[in-house]
Formats: C-alpha cells, structure tokens, sequence
C-alpha cells in the first residue's frame, strides 16, 4: 500500500494558520499569496480526507485539533536535525494601542522588548478608547476603562491617579491652591476619558460636570492644551510624565485620587498559545509593576 505523506508546505501552512487564524497573516509569515495558503489547506484535507477548521474564524474541528498536535512534534523533531542548520522565521505582532499610552508609557520601555525579542516584528495600531475603537486584525489591545470586557481575555496593566495640571505660568498667576474651591471660575480643560467628577466627589464637591470650555478626546492633546495656558487639566500622573518630567506642567495641590479606570491588555481566546503574545504580555505586565 502506498503512504501519501503531506507535502512539508501544507504542513507548514497548517500549524501556522492553525496559530495565526488569520489567511492574510499566514501569508504574510510564509511569504506567499493568500490564495496559495487556502489551495495548500485544502490539498492537506483532500490528502486527509477529513476537515481540519470548522467555522470562519478558523477554529480547529476535532480531528484537526487532534492532527495539530502530531503536525507540531513533527516539526519539532526535524527543526532538531542537523542541529543549528535550522533557524526560527520572524514573528509578527500586531498592537493596537491608545495614543497617549504609547507615547507616555510603553515608547520609553519598547527598546527592552526589542532587545530582548529581535525576532519579534512589533506593528503599533492606534486605538480610540472614546469610541472603544480598536483595529480589527490587532492581536494584542491596549484598552482603557473599569475592565467589564466580555467579549475579550483581559489583564489589568496599569492603574493610576488623577490630579489637576496647569503650566507653570498658569499655575503662578492664577495661584495659589490651596483648596479645591480655588479651582471655581477657572477655566476646566474636559475630556470624556476623564470626567472631573472624580475630583469633584474625592474633595466633598457637589459641583456639576463642566459643560463648556475646551474639549479633547485624547489626553495627550489635553496635556498640550495646558502646557500652552489654555486651563486646568485632569490627568492622569503616569501619562502626564513626559509633560510633568519636561517641566511644561505642575500639581496644583499635592493631594492625588485613584482614578476609577485602569488600562487592560485584551486578547482574543486562543491568541496566547502564541509565544510572540504570551512573551509580550509578560514582558508588558512586568515592566509596568
């Protein structure tokens, strides 16, 4: 009887589709068309005679889950041979980020991972927490917010306090603040990403939300806002560092308050039996305790 072995390519294309659930990310790591990684998968079933991905996500049938397993101590055993011929592909990674995050927070740190993973390509995509808009084809969120997300895997990264800033300037002629009342008639920069009742309820304030005055819906333009002594803002003391560090803006009181929203790292199910995402998520998490 004769043994049809699959050809190597079809396995290949196999376990990493298996691992991606992507045909355009699996194309792009075996550097063909998308087209020939669909054509590879179903000559693998055909030579098979069994269905390997059920649903359009990608998800593994039974028998498929069951032929992975074999499929990947294949591979493992002939990367062993001869030893050191074999060298691991790049991985790609795709991050979707909110903007004043990466720019205060993971930019400062991101040197660390890629000295430490060189093999590991990092794609940033920004996200929109306003509108808890995300790209679609990210592995890897970075999102903001009380952390009830039910249609994601999640970990807490990073929570933080909130504390009015103004520019130096501002702060001098407008000052001193020494209660939280000095802030009446001052003109209160908003953001629907940090409400000013947080403050307010922390100091025995029943003043109401500030309906006028400028708005931003990113905190890094809100930062600037205040640094060019358009008002006071709220902002968060960690992705105020830059502005804080750079001496563009000042604590106008030394008291500080928990914040009610922290950032997560979200994922999809199955995206961490990926190493290039679990060794991102743990270097992340590390870094920031």
């Amino acid at each position: 009887m004769t043994i049809r072995i699959p050809p190597i390519q079809c396995l290949l294309t196999f376990e990493a589709l298996a691992r991606l659930r992507s045909v355009t990310q699996t194309a792009e790591e075996l550097c063909v068309t998308p087209s020939a990684v669909s054509h590879r998968i179903r000559q693998l079933e055909q030579i098979l005679g069994t269905k390997l991905f059920g649903r359009a996500d990608f998800s593994l049938t039974t028998e498929g889950i069951e032929y992975l397993a074999h499929v990947r101590e294949g591979l493992a055993i002939l990367q062993k041979f001869p030893s050191g011929a074999a060298s691991p592909g790049r991985r790609k990674l795709r991050l979707a980020v909110t903007p004043t995050f990466a720019r205060s927070v993971l930019l400062p740190r991101l040197r660390q991972f890629t000295d430490a993973y060189p093999e590991i390509d990092l794609t940033l995509q920004v996200s929109i927490p306003l509108l808890d808009v995300v790209a679609e084809d990210a592995d890897l969120t970075v999102r903001f917010g009380t952390g009830r997300y039910a249609d994601v895997e999640h970990l807490c990264l990073m929570k933080d306090e909130v504390t009015p800033l103004a520019s130096p300037v501002f702060a001098r002629e407008q000052g001193p603040f020494d209660d939280a009342t000095d802030l009446e008639g001052l003109p209160l920069l908003r953001s629907p990403l940090e409400p000013w009742r947080t403050w307010f309820a922390a100091h025995d304030l029943d003043w109401p939300e500030p309906v006028d005055g400028s708005q931003f819906n990113d905190i890094g333009l809100m930062c600037d806002a205040a640094a060019a002594g358009m008002g006071v803002a709220l902002v968060r003391l960690k992705l105020a560092q830059p502005w804080l560090e750079n001496g563009t803006l000042v604590p106008l009181y030394p008291r500080h308050v928990p914040s009610p929203h922290a950032h997560y790292l979200c994922w999809r199910a199955g995206t961490m039996d990926r190493w290039e995402c679990a060794a991102f998520a743990e270097w992340l998490k590390n870094s920031l305790s």
